[in-house]
């Protein structure tokens, strides 16, 4: 049930009615009549609120608590990362990066290199945030390589999307873990042991896949003109290992939070201590990228005689080419969150609640259908878990595994499908330079794959939580058999 009183309340199958017309008329206006992205959303938003009963007065506080949430969670981020992006690729941090790469995986396995790079990244960081920041090393492999863009982005992006949805310490499966009672140091083991096949499969064999269907450009969006004074005065050649600094230097401070989490879980320390707070927020994601801007900007410009004006311009021509991307990312934020008000996650996960499918299948089952319908993974993932809990708790048999595996179940449904009423649908869309069709066909069927696969995996080891060591080993000798073909 909804906090917010509306005008009339539909049942649930009006509510998936208007999720689904709301959906149609968002792509007709995008793909059929070509209305810029922003402005279909903004409207549809608007549409959608009226239609579900929200006063009038309140149609416009709910579009804006929808939009603000987004760009609050995805515009510091995506800032400091493109300015960091843009530093790393004028600088020449990136190329070098990149033929470093090259050098050491060939040509043929530069995909699977930043892949696992992003699987890496992908472990203390949010999606956003580390996408971001792998940009200017994808597009630098892409374009020192040829072929198309997604060749490249698609299996780093999947990467940092396993990473997020099944291991903590990201914010989903930890709530869920909390909800259920999973142990959360299993579910991180569990959890990477279906992250990893899932990337394999969505984003190593799908991605090679989606590469060479979809001959996509590499976007311009961080390196500016090539005849660009700024660009060429910014210049310096930084080092392989300046370069890789830069790009751990966020890493360690993220972890550094995350470590001192666990330790005062396992009460080694108390979160109480002002020390211990102080060094939290340093590894708060926002404060990590800004310490990380600033050491940028001092070993890549500042120690090297670069004017601060030059420096101010680099960095501000970060900001202008990323402004239609935050706008639209929180305009589908919007979007989501007009449908989340009208109660439509609660109301559905209430109805699939008495149609006794097995636990796991029911915890998947919830999960995919309120993702699908108001766009958040988390929000999905959260309101599953909390349905599901009484059943769970009264479900004394469970062991430790059993529990660990339906947190991934869970997991693997938030993923599922994700499209134009998801906020990382557009990031991706236009980070890429994919237009809303393409992104439909290559991204959301990819985490529809990672949801199944992810689902596939919790199952197993819910029904054989004793083979989770036998299981892990094929999973990994699997896996390196695919890296070596």
């Amino acid at each position: 049930m909804t906090e917010l009183e509306l005008t009339w309340e539909l049942p649930t199958a009006g509510l998936l009615g208007l999720a689904a017309a709301a959906v149609a008329v968002l792509l007709v206006l995008i793909i059929g009549a070509r209305v810029h992205a922003f402005l279909a959303l903004v409207l549809v938003s608007a549409l959608t609120a009226l239609a579900a009963g929200v006063p009038f007065e309140a149609v416009v506080p709910t579009m804006l608590s929808g939009f603000g949430g987004t760009l609050a969670a995805v515009a510091l981020l995506v800032g400091l990362g493109a300015m960091l992006g843009r530093m790393l690729e004028l600088s020449g941090g990136a190329q070098v990066l990149t033929d470093a790469l090259v050098q050491r995986f060939g040509e043929d396995r530069a995909p699977l290199a930043l892949g696992i790079a992003s699987l890496l990244m992908g472990f203390p960081i949010f999606f956003d945030a580390g996408l971001v920041v792998m940009l200017p090393i994808i597009f630098a492999v892409a374009r020192r390589l040829g072929g198309s863009v997604l060749t490249y982005a698609f299996p780093a992006a999947v990467a940092f999307s396993v990473m997020h949805i099944f291991v903590p310490p990201h914010p989903g499966p930890v709530a869920a873990s909390g909800l259920l009672g999973a142990d959360v140091g299993l579910v991180v083991i569990l959890g990477l042991l279906i992250a990893v096949p899932a990337w394999v499969i969505v984003g190593r064999i799908f991605g090679g896949w989606v590469g060479r269907t979809y001959d996509l450009p590499v976007p311009e969006i961080l390196r500016g003109s090539d005849h660009d004074e700024d660009a060429a005065a910014f210049r310096s050649d930084p080092t392989v290992g300046t370069t890789l600094s830069l790009l751990a230097l966020p890493l360690v401070l993220i972890f550094l939070n995350t470590g001192l989490n666990a330790l005062a879980t396992a009460e080694v320390v108390s979160l109480e201590d002002g020390w211990v707070r102080g060094l939290r927020l340093l590894g708060e994601t926002p404060v990590a990228l800004l310490i990380t801007v600033f050491v940028a900007m001092y070993v890549l410009a500042w120690r090297h005689g670069r004017d601060r004006g030059l420096v101010d311009r680099v960095v501000d021509g970060a900001l202008g080419p990323i402004c239609a991307i935050v706008l639209i990312t929180g305009a589908g934020g919007m979007f989501g969150g007009v449908l989340r008000a009208t109660g439509i996650g609660g109301a559905i996960a209430e109805s699939l609640e008495s149609l006794g499918l097995p636990l796991i299948v029911a915890g998947f089952v919830i999960a995919a259908i309120v993702r699908m319908a108001q766009g958040s993974a988390t929000v999905a993932l959260t309101t599953a878990a909390a349905l599901v809990q009484p059943a769970v708790q009264a479900a004394t048999d469970l062991n430790a595994g059993q529990l660990a595996a339906m947190v991934l179940a869970l997991a693997a449904g938030s993923v599922f499908a994700g499209h134009v009423n998801d906020s990382g649908f557009w990031l991706v869309s236009r980070f890429f330079g994919m237009d809303t069709a393409t992104t439909l066909k290559t991204w959301t069927v990819g985490q529809a794959l990672i949801g199944i696969v992810g689902f596939v995996g919790a199952g197993k080891v819910a029904h054989h939580p004793h083979r989770v060591h036998a299981g892990s080993g094929q999973l990994l000798g699997g896996l390196q058999s695919t890296i070596r073909t």
